[in-house]
């Protein structure tokens, strides 16, 4: 039973991190730029850098989620 909830947790916390990753935007402002442009137009450029500063901080709890519950998962079996 404890192996299913963690093996959730690392499912959830793996799908968290690659769609995080994947709407960050980087130098050449990638799918978060195509996301956020027109809100950045609406918004000011202030928020868009909100929304990478969000994205950020998702990530980082994403992966120390994804690693602390992996490393559980293998010490419960």
């Amino acid at each position: 039973m404890t192996s299913t909830i963690i093996t959730v947790i690392l499912v959830i916390s793996a799908l968290v991190l690659i769609a995080s990753i994947l709407l960050q935007s980087g130098k050449t402002a990638g799918l978060s730029g195509s996301i956020g442009g027109g809100a950045e137009q609406l918004m000011g450029k202030n928020k868009a850098r909100g929304y990478d500063k969000v994205f950020d901080k998702i990530t980082k709890v994403a992966a120390i989620s994804f690693m602390l519950s992996a490393l559980i998962l293998v010490i419960v079996q």
